[in-house]
């Protein structure tokens, strides 16, 4: 059983979310680069340095959830069952996430907004791109793990490579569904449909190897 954070943990984790519940909101409304962290500090009525404190980054304050992704991904290989491929964990892994409408792979009305401010600001996009290299290097150590291989196994790298790349794919092709049909059901349907097809070819690519 977890311990229960304590009182100074949990005073920082409300700061936190009262940060970051401001930023967003300004971020929606105006765009990220038009929104100044003194602005931030306004609206969640703490300092600058408080900001900075739990955002080293403005741009963290829009990807706030950039880390609980990676842990989840890290959980989904680290307790698969053994008699499931570590491909497929990472495919159900998608459909779970989707049954239990996690906000990293939700399409409606709300994501649209974040898409696009993403779209309108360098910076994000930017960050963006880094953060999907980053996952790809996360998932990459995970496979290698599980798999009991060094983590520079040239074979984690490529199908790590592989599924952020089917996964980003999925996200886009299922946010554009939306746009267009304003269809939330219609749009996960393509996300999860995109992610299956992607994975037979991944397991493909990688047969021989014990990822797939």
């Amino acid at each position: 059983m977890s311990t229960p954070p304590d009182r100074r943990s949990r005073k920082r984790l409300v700061t936190r979310q009262s940060i970051s519940d401001a930023a967003t909101r300004l971020f929606l409304e105006r765009g990220f680069d038009r929104v100044t962290v003194d602005e931030i500090a306004a609206a969640a009525d703490v300092g600058r340095m408080t900001v900075f404190n739990h955002f080293p980054r403005k741009e963290d304050m829009f990807f706030d959830r950039d880390e609980e992704g990676r842990e989840v991904l890290r959980n989904a290989l680290r307790q698969r069952d053994a008699r499931v491929t570590p491909i497929e964990t990472l495919r159900l892994l998608a459909h779970r996430l989707v049954a239990e409408q996690r906000p990293y792979v939700e399409f409606s009305a709300l994501s649209q907004g974040f898409v696009q401010t993403i779209a309108g600001s360098e910076t994000l996009k930017a960050r963006a791109r880094a953060i999907r290299d980053e996952l790809a290097q996360v998932v990459a150590l995970a496979l290698s793990e599980c798999a009991g291989r060094e983590a520079a196994d040239p074979d984690a790298h490529l199908a790590a490579g592989l599924l952020l790349a089917i996964w980003s794919v999925a996200f886009l092709q299922a946010h554009q569904t939306f746009r267009e049909r304003q269809d939330t059901a219609a749009a996960k349907a393509v996300f999860l449909a995109l992610v299956d097809k992607g994975s037979i070819a991944l397991k493909a690519a990688m047969a021989g190897t014990p990822y797939a």
